[in-house]
């Protein structure tokens, strides 16, 4: 099923088989709040590592009744991060969400080599954003991890984006690669790397049922107006599923102007391990936190 809103990614979430969480340091109002919301949904089952006495302090702080659910203690964040990084390892939970935790803390647990969830991947920040000035769902990466990436990380980046799109039910992924201008140009290293990368989904180096086009400005990607205006021939312009951008500041500001400025409603996990990670910021909105457990949860069952 193509999954064309957040009402559908909630929907299949719902529908498909209820998916194992792993919480680590599940010890945050804010995090147990979602989860909560989740679990009550049908979309999850919540396994919940970290500091007993808060976690259970938390949850009856807002009425969530932990009696079914499996309870870890962890005395240490660290703690809290290896038993959660292995029981997915373990296959005893289907993905990972972040808690009261350093983002480092868990991402030494998932990259390390004994028990982790180590991919030949690159470690990446899929978004997708929902927003009335756009006629699908929108997905960005990476604003959130990869500072420059190199033209052999934004490979992997892209592909990250791709199985993320392809869990959601987009058959051809159209993928624009950003930078400030369509032609390329030797002083800008992101319009030499899109051509790069446009070049090798050409030769098939991303796979059947995905175009990615580049260098192409952000107007030309989610415009078919201004790409006629221009006199720009594309196969993906105005109609771009992926955005890919060349640098965390412009992923970043991207993503911060969607959702403040048009409002958009907004979901997102890390990709790049065996399983997608759950990672929300305390600035995020409580739906884009409900969102997010539900993205996990597709593209683990779907991966």
């Amino acid at each position: 099923m193509l999954i064309k809103s957040f009402e559908d990614l909630m929907r299949v979430a719902k529908d498909q088989r209820r998916m194992r969480l792993a919480v680590a340091a599940a010890e945050d109002q804010e995090v147990l709040q979602a989860v909560k919301d989740a679990t009550k949904a049908g979309i999850v089952v919540p396994v919940l590592v970290g500091d007993l006495v808060k976690i259970k302090k938390t949850a009856e702080e807002i009425d969530f009744d932990l009696t079914a659910y499996p309870l870890i203690e962890a005395k240490t964040l660290e703690e809290a991060a290896q038993i959660s990084v292995r029981m997915v390892h373990d296959g005893e939970a289907d993905f990972l969400m972040k808690g009261l935790i350093d983002t480092s803390v868990l991402l030494k647990a998932v990259l390390d080599k004994t028990y982790g969830l180590r991919t030949d991947s690159q470690l990446s920040h899929v978004m997708i954003y929902a927003s009335e000035n756009y006629h699908k769902l929108l997905f960005l990466t990476d604003g959130g991890m990869n500072i420059t990436p190199t033209l052999e990380e934004k490979v992997l980046i892209v592909k990250n984006a791709v199985d993320t799109a392809k869990a959601l039910g987009i058959d051809t992924v159209k993928v624009a690669a950003l930078a400030a201008k369509e032609k390329v140009n030797p002083k800008m290293q992101a319009t030499v790397d899109a051509r790069a990368l446009q070049d090798l989904c050409r030769q098939g180096g991303f796979g059947e049922g995905v175009v990615l086009e580049g260098p192409l400005a952000l107007d030309l990607a989610v415009s078919a107006k201004a790409a006629q205006v221009k006199g720009f021939e594309s196969e993906i312009a105005g109609d771009a599923d992926i955005l890919l951008v060349p640098t965390i500041e412009m992923g970043n500001g991207i993503g911060k102007a969607l959702t403040y400025l048009a409002k958009a409603d907004s979901a997102g996990v890390i990709m790049g391990a065996r399983v997608p990670i759950v990672l929300v910021s305390r600035a995020d909105s409580y739906e884009a936190k409900l969102y997010s457990i539900a993205l996990g949860s597709v593209v683990a069952a779907n991966l």
